[in-house]
């Protein structure tokens, strides 16, 4: 079982966690069912519990992420 999967999120976790991932897919044309927009959500994840906790900074991140 991952790390992950005994997270708690809170709602407001999970639309920090979602606005972000959408402005990613929309700044990189990618579909958000795809499998890319699956492996960035991974990525977020696990950059939120790093503490990039807010949009701006987990966006931020996200662009400068190189796995993805």
């Amino acid at each position: 079982m991952s790390a992950t999967a005994n997270s708690f999120f809170s709602p407001e976790d999970i639309t920090v966690l979602r606005g972000a991932l959408d402005k990613w897919c929309l700044e990189k044309r990618i579909d958000i069912k795809s499998t890319e927009a699956q492996f960035a959500a991974t990525a977020a994840i696990g950059l939120f519990q790093s503490g990039y906790n807010t949009a701006d900074k987990l966006l931020a991140a996200l662009r400068e992420h190189k796995g993805i």
